[in-house]
């Protein structure tokens, strides 16, 4: 069973036209939308575009289309308009029933089509030894919202978080380490931020210092006891500061998702070598480098990935190749997905590239570089503090706990750990909301007044949502399981039922473009819908089967609203 009405008519439609002008089209070319038009609830616009493809009157041919569509019980009317649109009014009694199905449905009615597939997600991917920022917001919570759904669909998720562990940063603090014998010391992670900052004024400007460093590097890359040791200790302290910053986010990662720069070290001169036994990699300049056609520079000069430098060492051009070569060889990913700003774009375009050239990725593996805009301040510049120093990601968090806080404050009727309890959820969800609600290719502008507020397209007015359904079903003498039956009679009430059966169209087209702002979107429309059948449908004041249904309805529609806030990673408290 599949809830997608839209889908539904349209291979009707796709049927339809190779009966009537023996022509094949897609389902995307059924053109089929919904409508916001009184009595008309689902627009075909097929015949406009296909019209020129048959050199045929428009209006003719939704006629023709007409005569050979079969809708059976689902529609009531079907009737051609203006220059050729079809217009579709669905029964009430069949949207009754397939409104019940798709309450009885764990999935809503989303089925996606195909084999479930192997997905390879990248996120996160913080550099160690250093605190977490608010520019690894975006990066950790849209990847997170993306392996949720690819895991509500069914596919396997790998996930990878890619750690800046390795290179010329850590020789430097490593370096500067043992020159001041802070080695012999303990640290914390605010400190290695600090002893970074003291390493990097140390090295640009004192060379002997820089060439120590360097010199650290070479030992490091040599498997140096004394050295290896020290960098252990570096990544300890760090992945335990990240991972209570993802306990603090709720988000998926784990330690076992770790797999950091340092992993791929071993492989780099096989992929160098492998690269040019193939004849893309030539030297240039002293280097080993591969050029793509259609990437240029300045002065349309070709852009290279430089696989080994002059020096014979290995940048994150090299990293980058083995890491795709090794998600496509080892973990077999039929979708491989990259997280990361949008500053990125051509450094992946390139490595996607160069990937398929190699061969190490098929023509059918997909390969997807999720880009994302830049968190902003009110001044419209990157988000720091008042001082203007880099915002660490765990004061912002525990600022945004805080303020919700405050709104519950008051609440006498909650007891302590039940203000916590939501306090948590309603910061941290207004900030993760705030992020994926935002077409994610755009900057947007961080507002806590906006992000906590009770009406408006926010976290809390989705919660709040939820925690009314709640207090109705609480105070309704009988609340219908899932699946119950439900009558629809009203517009309010076939409206509602109309956006609930829209959640398997979201779904199928947030996951096929990686955009949880769809989700999101959905989501504060199905909320508004419900208000407005509150408000028009009495449900603990009516009677019999009306009230039973209207109870059904409000089940159903919290269920929704639960789990697709959870798709997106975001809690829900019993009460707010």
């Amino acid at each position: 069973m599949t809830g997608d009405i839209g889908a539904d008519l349209g291979r009707r439609v796709v049927a339809a036209v190779a009966a009537a002008f023996e022509v094949d089209i897609t389902i995307d070319q059924a053109v089929v939308r919904p409508s916001p038009r009184d009595g008309v609830d689902y627009q075909i616009n097929t015949a406009m575009a296909l019209a020129k493809r048959l050199r045929r009157p428009s209006r003719e041919v939704a006629e023709q289309i007409l005569d050979h569509l079969d809708l059976g019980p689902m529609a009531a009317n079907v009737e051609v308009a203006g220059a050729g649109f079809l217009n579709v009014a669905l029964n009430d009694a069949w949207l009754s029933e397939h409104t019940t199905a798709l309450a009885a449905d764990p999935r809503f009615g989303y089925r996606p089509e195909g084999a479930p597939r192997r997905v390879v997600v990248d996120y996160s991917s913080p550099n160690m030894a250093k605190e977490m920022h608010v520019g690894h917001l975006r990066s950790t919570i849209i990847g997170d919202a993306i392996v949720r759904m690819h895991t509500f669909a069914g596919d396997e998720v790998v996930r990878q978080n890619h750690l800046g562990d390795w290179g010329t940063p850590f020789g430097m603090l490593v370096e500067h380490l043992v020159d001041e014998g802070l080695h012999e010391t303990e640290f914390s992670i605010s400190d290695l931020n600090v002893f970074y900052q003291q390493a990097r004024t140390k090295f640009d400007a004192d060379q002997d210092f820089a060439d120590r460093a360097r010199a650290r590097v070479v030992a490091l890359q040599a498997g140096d006891p004394d050295t290896l040791a020290l960098w252990e200790r570096l990544l300890t302290e760090s992945k335990h500061h990240i991972e209570a910053v993802y306990d603090l986010l709720g988000v998926q990662l784990t330690p076992a998702d770790y797999q950091g720069e340092s992993a791929y070290q071993p492989v780099l001169d096989d992929v160098a070598d492998e690269l040019t036994r193939r004849g893309l990699a030539h030297t240039s300049d002293g280097a080993l480098c591969v050029f793509l056609e259609g990437f240029t520079g300045r002065e349309d000069k070709p852009l290279p990935l430089i696989v080994r430098k002059r020096d014979g060492g290995y940048g994150y051009d090299a990293t980058d190749l083995a890491t795709i070569r090794h998600r496509a060889h080892n973990l077999k990913g039929d979708r491989l997905i990259y997280v990361v700003g949008s500053p990125q774009s051509t450094h992946f375009a390139m490595i996607f590239a160069a990937a398929r050239k190699a061969e190490w990725v098929s023509p059918v593996t997909e390969t997807d570089h999720v880009a994302f805009g830049s968190v902003l301040g009110e001044d419209g510049k990157i988000l720091r503090t008042r001082a203007g120093a880099t915002l660490k990601l765990t004061d912002l968090l525990h600022e945004g706990v805080q303020r919700a806080a405050a709104i519950v404050a008051d609440r006498t009727d909650l007891s302590e750990a039940e203000r916590a309890e939501i306090a948590q959820a309603v910061g941290i969800g207004a900030i993760k909301y705030a992020d994926l609600s935002t077409d994610r290719i755009k900057d947007y502008v961080f507002d806590w007044d906006r992000m906590l507020a009770m009406d408006g397209n926010t976290a809390v007015y989705l919660q709040y949502a939820i925690a009314r359904i709640r207090s109705i079903l609480r105070r309704a003498d009988h609340t219908p399981p899932l699946g119950a039956p439900v009558t629809l009679t009203e517009p309010a009430e076939r409206r509602l039922a109309l956006e609930l059966a829209r959640f398997p169209e979201v779904m199928d087209t947030a996951l096929q473009h990686l955009e949880a702002h769809r989700l999101a979107n959905y989501l504060f429309e199905l909320a508004t819908a419900f208000s407005s059948f509150y408000e028009q449908c009495p449900v603990l004041k009516s009677q019999d089967e009306v009230r039973a249904s209207r109870l059904a309805l409000a089940t159903h529609t919290a269920a929704v609203l639960e789990g697709g806030l959870d798709l997106l990673g975001i809690e829900t408290p019993q009460r707010l």
